[in-house]
């Protein structure tokens, strides 16, 4: 029995778990003083408009009433349906609608100068900070001239690699032995940051805002298993593997509030990215952009140089 795909669309749409480099900013616009060292755990959400828009009320119930007929193994026809499956699961890899958490540490390597390393579950995220304005002392040490209202000024850089694949769940796996489904991606961030100061050195925060660039390149491919062509006389063949690269534009607030050792740090950040055309199995292509809200909330430990 061949049957429509549609069923697809809500385990892409809900799960597709694509591993996302953390692009909220947390940090302000003073970095690491020098020889101290900063801890970080973020919780945030990372909202796309791009899968939200490929994933409508259609293909979700399609996929409520057919799935388990396609768990039992019945053979899958190409349609337009799957194309629009196929671009839904592109849009949730490359923008997922998903939370999101990281652990950090940073480090002071010289006055103006930081550097960091994030992992993300899933990601592994390197980043240096450089300092273009205001005092570089500490809490412990403040420079002359330090006072709440200093403003700071400073500009990053991220690398960003991680793989995405659909989870191997118990009810995803006629999904993913389907379509066979796969990425992996690169990310580099670049934020500018401008920060005002609460107490002398941020002893007890600050507020920060700024613009970000990123880019990303993304190589993908599909690997279908049981897929027919549109008339039903052969499986489709693999989609090589494919590469891509787009831009991305934001702008982000966050705050940081406490003292001396601990801070809360909410955070949102906001992007606009367009991500291009991506072939599908049929040769057809889809175009993907979208806007990305990602609201966080985090903790941050500060530990001072002892020397």
């Amino acid at each position: 029995m061949r049957i429509s795909a549609a069923f697809v669309g809500l385990g892409l749409a809900v799960v597709a778990s694509a591993c996302t480099a953390p692009r909220g900013i947390t940090t302000s616009g003073k970095v690491t003083p020098q020889g101290e060292f900063r801890l970080a755990y973020n919780q945030g959400f990372n909202v796309g408009s791009a899968p939200l828009s490929k994933a409508g009320t259609a293909v979700r119930d399609a996929a409520s009433q057919l799935g388990s007929q396609a768990a039992r193994g019945d053979t899958v026809r190409y349609s337009g349906t799957v194309s629009n499956v196929q671009a839904a699961a592109l849009a949730y890899l490359l923008d997922p609608v998903q939370t999101t958490a990281d652990l950090s540490i940073r480090y002071g390597v010289v006055p103006r100068l930081d550097v960091g390393y994030k992992y993300a579950f899933g990601s592994h995220v390197f980043d240096t900070q450089y300092q273009l304005l205001g005092p570089t002392g500490s809490v412990e040490n403040p420079e002359r001239g330090a006072a709440s209202g200093t403003t700071y000024a400073s500009i990053g850089l991220q690398y960003a690699i991680q793989r995405a694949a659909l989870p191997s769940l118990p009810f995803l796996s006629d999904i993913n032995s389907l379509l066979g489904l796969s990425a992996s991606r690169h990310d580099i961030l670049i934020p500018l940051t401008v920060s005002q100061s609460f107490g002398p050195e941020e002893s007890i925060g600050a507020i920060s805002y700024g613009a970000v660039y990123a880019h990303s390149w993304v190589s993908y491919g599909f690997t279908p298993s049981n897929l027919y062509n549109r008339a039903g006389t052969g499986v489709l063949p693999a989609l090589d593997r494919q590469s891509r690269n787009f831009s991305s534009y934001g702008a982000f607030l966050n705050l940081k509030l406490g003292y001396k050792y601990v801070y809360v740090v909410p955070a949102v950040s906001l992007y606009y990215q367009n991500y291009g055309n991506y072939t599908l199995l049929d040769g057809s292509t889809t175009s993907l952009s979208g806007v990305t809200v990602i609201p966080s909330l985090g903790l941050q430990f500060r530990i001072p140089n002892m020397r």
